[in-house]
């Protein structure tokens, strides 16, 4: 039994597909309110922060993937990820699984343009220093030997379906709204996004290989990186017109902050929009060399295919 632990956003979902088809059909999803992605996905509800809870819901799991969503929060971040690390790592020790996590990059200081999966953990925000909590918790019982585990470490999403991340709001659910796209502080810096199937897919594959745990692995990315000025070029040219697009200023930001809780808690990832955002996934690709990348030239084409976008 493979369990996804947090299955109701989109990795959890790409995840599921990516299992069936390729290593297994016994799949169960597991959250407060699970949804089935194939009708034959067996239904679990649970409460990641519940320690009795977890480890009722990996009962005769053989891997668990660590998928779930916290609402955006700093101080949920701070006190709860940490918290479901150390649910869900005595629940594996408990029960013999195996975890897969999925991690992001808040723990890395902001202010790094190149990032490794050997980068320090140095983040001073509150979310950041959350998940490096999260983060080394695991880190330590791999460690020790505790729990056969994975991290699984990716940059910001872009994608179909319910992806969510700033690009996908700014620019993707914008041109949908019929609106000019945004962009925070610079358009001329180069970004790395990670397309969320290829996410899932990946992290399916690390997941079944054996010689792949008690590593840190970068998810993989294109390197073809596309500054945001670029990247909106390219939509222009598959939609067959000129996108004019706004740049979003700090001092704009910030006043934001002052009345929205969403551009509040963004603040702490404003040093990553003023500089080039490098992230290596060369570790993965020499691993698996035959795992397909999507170009941002394709996932452009699927985002605008599945919006509807005109």
């Amino acid at each position: 039994m493979h369990t996804i632990l947090g299955a109701n956003g989109i990795i959890g979902e790409e995840l599921a597909k990516a299992l069936r088809a390729g290593y297994t059909q016994a799949i169960r999803l597991v959250g407060r309110n699970p949804q089935k992605v194939h009708a034959e996905d067996e239904l679990v509800k649970a409460d990641l922060l519940d320690a009795t809870s977890v480890v009722s819901a990996l009962e005769g799991s053989t891997i668990a993937y660590l998928t779930v969503g916290l609402p955006y929060k700093s101080r949920i971040w701070l006190k709860n990820w940490p918290l479901v690390l150390r649910n869900v790592i005595a629940a594996c020790k408990e029960k013999g699984c195996k975890l897969v996590y999925f991690d992001n990059t808040y723990a890395y200081s902001q202010s790094t343009v190149r990032q490794l999966e050997t980068t320090p953990l140095t983040s001073e925000g509150k979310k950041g220093k959350g998940k490096k909590i999260a983060a080394e918790l695991l880190i330590d019982s791999m460690a020790k030997e505790e729990i056969e585990a994975v991290i699984c470490r990716a940059p910001e999403f872009y994608g179909p379906g319910k992806t969510k991340g700033i690009t996908n709001t700014l620019i993707f659910e914008n041109l949908r709204k019929g609106k000019p796209p945004k962009v925070f502080l610079k358009d001329d810096v180069l970004r790395t996004l990670i397309y969320t199937p290829d996410a899932s897919k990946a992290m399916a594959l690390i997941g079944n290989t054996p010689n792949a745990y008690g590593q840190i692995w970068h998810l993989p990315c294109s390197d073809d990186r596309l500054t945001y000025a670029g990247f909106i070029q390219e939509i222009s040219k598959q939609l067959g017109r000129k996108i004019e697009h706004t740049v979003v200023s700090k001092f704009l930001i910030r006043l934001a902050a002052l009345f929205n809780s969403n551009a509040k808690e963004t603040l702490e990832l404003l040093a990553r929009y003023e500089i080039d955002n490098i992230f290596e996934s060369e570790k993965f690709k020499q691993r698996f060399p035959e795992f397909k990348v999507t170009s941002y030239q394709e996932g452009i084409a699927a985002i605008i295919k599945d919006f509807g976008i005109q």
